[in-house]
């Protein structure tokens, strides 16, 4: 498996020959994806920016998430995932949305979502795609498997626009 910056690195040759930015939004990650994509020199011909949306106000605040739809389906959930990669792309230039919300631990389980928990959704070609899974480890494994997941993933979408 690559790592982050090594993925980075493809997503953005695939973003940059179609012509296409990219946007993210970051919860349990805290600007773990944005950093690795900004290792990558020339990342400003296909990276528009990122939203670190920790707290449930800044998710509401910077990517216009209700808070009802935060209340009825958690902070963590697929639902709120799609409406990050949705609220991101809406207030960028970018045409591709990454995002990320989870449980990175140590604490912060609730019943049905335990440490690890991590809820992604991807918005590419006018589609959204969403996925939950759970991740082992101590907090910065669950983070680092959480950013190289969600690159991997991206870079799949792509092959498809």
């Amino acid at each position: 498996m690559l790592n982050a910056i090594e993925l980075a690195a493809q997503v953005g040759e695939a973003l940059k020959s179609k012509k296409l930015l990219l946007t993210v939004a970051e919860s349990c990650t805290g600007g773990g994806i944005c950093q690795a994509i900004t290792e990558i020199a020339g990342s400003s011909d296909w990276f528009d920016c990122g939203f670190v949306s920790y707290s449930n106000s800044s998710k509401s605040e910077l990517l216009d998430i209700s808070p009802s739809l935060i209340a009825q389906h958690g902070a963590v959930s697929e639902e709120i995932a799609a409406a990050m990669a949705e609220g991101a792309l809406a207030n960028s230039e970018a045409h591709v949305a990454i995002s990320t919300t989870g449980i990175a631990g140590p604490g912060g389980a609730v019943p049905g979502k335990p440490v690890g928990t991590v809820c992604f959704g991807w918005l590419v070609g006018g589609v959204s795609h969403t996925e939950r899974l759970v991740f082992a480890g101590d907090r910065h494994t669950v983070r680092e498997q959480t950013i190289v997941h969600a690159l991997d993933r991206l870079h799949r979408y792509l092959k498809e626009v």
